[in-house]
């Protein structure tokens, strides 16, 4: 087990499966995430401009080091559809080792 990670799981939602399923190559190409999970579709539920809105998304989990934060953040930017996309890291603290040693290990530290 690591102790200290500089792991973070970003995610992002977005309004299609295509949209998300270009965003996770892109990163991976780009060498900026190790690993992007496509999850969906899901029901999002939330209040936009005073009044409730309900959509279906799918869920981008990007598991990258932690300095890769900034260019991730803007690669989505580039390519997203939404006026305020969902970008939410957290960083992980704990977990299996080895895995996290890749994450961290598999693309050149920015």
């Amino acid at each position: 087990m690591i102790a200290k990670t500089n792991v973070l799981i970003i995610h992002t939602t977005t309004p299609s499966e295509e949209m998300a399923r270009e965003l996770a190559r892109l990163l991976v190409v780009k060498k900026l995430a190790a690993c992007v999970q496509v999850v969906g579709p899901i029901s999002s539920f939330y209040q936009w401009k005073d009044k409730l809105a309900e959509d279906k998304e799918w869920i981008c989990l990007i598991k990258c080091p932690e300095s890769h934060f900034r260019d991730i953040e803007e690669t989505i930017l580039s390519i997203h559809s939404y006026e305020v996309p969902e970008i939410i890291a957290t960083n992980v603290s704990n977990g299996y080792g080895p895995y996290l040693e890749w994450v961290q290990n598999v693309m050149p530290q920015l």
